[in-house]
């Protein structure tokens, strides 16, 4: 099984949250995957952190092992159709969030990112 691992996880993991370093090493056994708009995401935190060469690398380290999930067509298909029903019900969750979870449900095994193979 992979974990499909979420922004907020890993901005914790790279300020050095025990309970969440822990969580995630534990996890790493089965596989940590990581969708490429979280990875979006954590890079605009890397260019406007107060030291971006330093946060860079800190999450080039944790990238190398890590899975990057990409949006295929089945992922699209899938934010289409939620994005659909929930709009019909009245609600409304955030464009990434919901690609970021439909990512989660789509087919696996993804393509590892290129720093993987240096694992």
């Amino acid at each position: 099984m992979r974990y499909l691992v979420d922004t907020d996880w890993v901005i914790h993991y790279l300020n050095g949250h025990p309970e969440i370093i822990s969580r995630i090493q534990d996890l790493a056994t089965e596989g940590i995957a990581l969708c490429v708009i979280s990875l979006a995401e954590l890079y605009e935190g890397v260019f406007y952190s107060r030291d971006p060469q330093q946060s860079e690398k800190g999450l080039e380290a944790f990238l190398r092992g890590i899975e990057l999930a990409s949006i295929d067509d089945e992922t699209t298909r899938m934010f289409g159709r939620e994005r659909g029903r929930l709009r019909a019900q009245g609600k409304s969750v955030g464009d990434f969030d919901l690609l970021i979870g439909a990512t989660a449900f789509a087919p696996w095994p993804r393509r590892p990112n290129q720093q993987s193979a240096a694992f």
